[in-house]
């Protein structure tokens, strides 16, 4: 028997970035833990990522190139081929298209890493000159609205939560999906802070909180300028700070004053009381943090509510302390990336391809051609990603994919709802058989991931599937012989000890302990920006819609089920187990008053859809609010749907994201 130990990073869509140690024995994974030695991962997984062995060793993995055999709108069929099959059928297919910007890539944060996401692939539809993918189905809205106020994605380091004498935990469910940000706020919480938890669902975060505040979805950006309202009538303010750090404090000072408690706590759905109470405590303890996460920048004005708050610790200057300020992304500190040279922009000659957004998909593959959208979408291929589950108004995603004049190649490692619509399945490789690079949108450490194993049947990496593909298009360009250790090291800056990287396994940046407790933000004069900001409220609410909150009075958001990630894992038996069903989650006098009884199945529906999942009446949810969670895959669900039946494919304020938590609905029995 032979036993080895093997350095990995964990590569899904989350702040954690964890650093992985891979058992291997007899050439088969038999564990993955957390690295003790690496600061941010502190030895400890979450329960998905350390059962990742099932997910890789899957009965159901995919391992064989497959070919559609069914009509898309039957029951799907598939044949095994081979590789070489496959790869000159796709490549023909491919090159028949006379304007290259009909084909579509689509994919996102399936793996988070930069050699198997969009190296090899970036290249490829560079040099096709095929159309671009606008990614913002998870976090553009605030990213946008981060860097309009700072400049840039930057925050606090995570470590120096610990150091916190209050914590604001505002929109997150930081034990389902931040848990190591959660194990330096508990730190805290232990050391006589006070954490506080912004949401409108009462989450598992919420319990363990000394406050929570159930915000109605979307009012985030109210609540903010209440918060400014108090501390300038109070003088909670760090003028000096304001003064030296901060353009447009005069028209921002005029729309605080604008929000009193009494309107916020009214178009928040909260007390006046929790108005000034949450005010007072955030401007008078020392030092306050904020941890925002995604799910408040999901709605119509979520990329305002996101500069509203950002700016919360540029007014009492909590900036000035390193375990003060705010945390959404760590993004922009990734100077070292090198994306252009991964991605190769320049095979672009010129060419400017039509941009599509992954957001607005269903309406993109239904759109015919015309001079405003170009050519209609002839070929999708998809990477990263389970669209067809994952994508808003899945009703019209899933007519787009049905189309039988689209050419639809999938590379995954599982049959998802969107598989199931391809007329390619290629089995690609799952992060303990390849090579790849990470950095992080939570911490500020680079990560590599060794391959453990070999690939498993005929899987193959994500680059070379591409490469294969570009060969057989006979596009010649020495970028497509790369090896996946040759983009390695074109990956990162000289300032990156690539050698260091492999033997260690990570490397910290080099980041200011508190880097903004003098200034110096990203923007063009060093000062946030505040000019501009406003509250802007949801497209579907009783206050912006009443006619359509008459017919549906329900607020729907869709919060992550804790046990996946996204789509991810849904098909691993265990953890599917824990979840149980697809739920609906509803306050006891939201049910009283439609006569549900909990654990009947009910419909959530809309002009758009109809959702149906088990109820359960539950002091998770607020009054008004349903939560669906997700997100389910469709073929699992009761009438083989998920909640985004129901969502909508309007667009944010800032970052063209989309607007699942904007979402009115009735909900009625089965």
């Amino acid at each position: 028997m032979t036993t080895r130990t093997v350095f990995g990073a964990c590569p899904h869509d989350c702040p954690d970035t964890c650093a992985m140690q891979v058992t291997v024995e007899n050439e088969r994974v038999i564990k993955v833990q957390g690295r003790a030695d690496h600061p941010n991962t502190h030895g400890a997984l979450c329960t998905k990522v350390s059962r990742y062995p099932e997910r890789t060793y899957h009965a159901d993995r995919l391992l064989h190139p497959l070919k559609r055999v069914s009509k898309k709108t039957e029951a799907p069929a598939f044949v095994q081929v081979s590789w070489a099959e496959a790869i000159a059928d796709i490549a023909a297919r491919l090159k028949a298209i006379r304007d290259p910007q009909a084909i579509q890539p689509y994919s996102y944060a399936g793996t988070m890493g930069l050699i198997q996401g969009e190296a090899m692939a970036g290249r490829l539809w560079n040099a096709l000159g095929a159309a671009r993918l606008d990614r913002t189905i998870c976090a553009s809205a605030g990213g946008a609205g981060l860097a309009a106020t700072y400049g840039h994605k930057l925050g606090m380091h995570t470590r120096h939560f610990a150091g916190a004498r209050l914590i604001v935990i505002w929109g997150s469910n930081s034990i389902a999906s931040n848990l190591h940000f959660w194990t330096y706020a508990n730190q805290a919480k232990r050391d006589g802070a006070k954490l506080i938890c912004i949401d409108p669902r009462k989450t598992e975060t919420a319990d363990k909180c000394h406050q929570h505040i159930a915000v109605l979805p979307g009012t985030d950006g109210a609540l903010a300028l209440g918060l400014m309202h108090e501390l300038i009538a109070h003088d909670w303010l760090d003028r000096d700070y304001i003064a030296g750090h901060v353009d447009g404090w005069d028209e921002l000072r005029d729309k605080a004053l604008a929000w009193p408690p009494e309107r916020v706590a009214a178009t928040c759905g909260i007390t006046v009381d929790e108005v000034r109470g949450l005010a007072r405590d955030y401007a008078t303890t020392t030092p306050a943090a904020i941890r925002m996460n995604y799910g408040l920048q999901r709605v119509r004005g979520g990329g305002n509510a996101v500069r509203l708050i950002a700016l919360l610790p540029c007014l009492t200057g909590a900036w000035r302390h390193e375990s003060g300020g705010v945390l959404l992304s760590a993004s922009g500190w990734n100077a070292p990336f090198k994306k252009a040279d991964l991605e190769r922009p320049d095979l672009l000659a010129g060419r400017q391809p039509r941009m599509v957004n992954m957001s607005t998909i269903g309406d993109a593959l239904l759109a015919p051609a015309s001079p405003e959208f170009g050519p209609r979408i002839e070929a999708l291929v998809v990477y990263n990603s389970n669209p067809v589950a994952v994508a808003p108004e899945s009703p019209k995603v899933v007519a787009g994919f049905q189309r039988e004049d689209l050419f639809t190649v999938v590379l995954e490692h599982f049959m998802t709802d969107t598989a199931d619509l391809a007329d390619y399945v290629l089995p690609a490789t799952t992060q303990l058989e390849h090579l790849d690079v990470h950095t992080s949108y939570g911490h500020t450490d680079v990560l590599m991931n060794q391959p453990a194993v070999a690939p498993l049947g005929e899987a193959k990496t994500n680059t070379q599937i591409f490469r294969e593909l570009a060969a057989a298009m006979g596009l010649t360009d020495p970028a497509f012989s790369d090896s996946d250790e040759q983009l390695a090291a074109q990956a990162f800056t000289a300032d990156i000890d690539m050698g260091l990287l492999r033997t260690q396994g990570w490397l910290p940046l080099p980041i200011p302990e508190a880097p903004f407790a003098e200034g110096g933000f990203r923007t063009p004069n060093g000062r946030a920006q505040a000019a501009g900001a406003d509250y802007v409220p949801n497209y579907e609410s009783a206050q912006a819609s009443p006619e359509l909150a008459a017919r549906f009075p329900l607020a729907m958001i869709s919060p992550p089920a804790r046990n996946f990630l996204n789509s991810s894992f849904v098909n691993v038996k265990s953890l599917r187990d824990i979840e149980g069903e697809p739920l609906i989650e509803m306050h006891a006098d939201d049910a009283a008053a439609r006569s549900l009884a909990d654990g009947v199945l009910v419909a959530a529906f809309n002009d758009r859809g109809r959702y149906v999942a088990r109820l359960k009446v539950s002091k998770r949810a607020r009054p008004g609010v349903v939560n669906g969670l997700g997100v389910w895959w469709r073929k699992l669900g009761v009438e083989g749907s998920n909640v985004n039946e129901v969502t909508h494919q309007r667009l944010t304020d800032m970052g063209n994201a989309p607007t699942f938590y904007d979402c009115l609905v009735q909900v009625e029995a089965a």
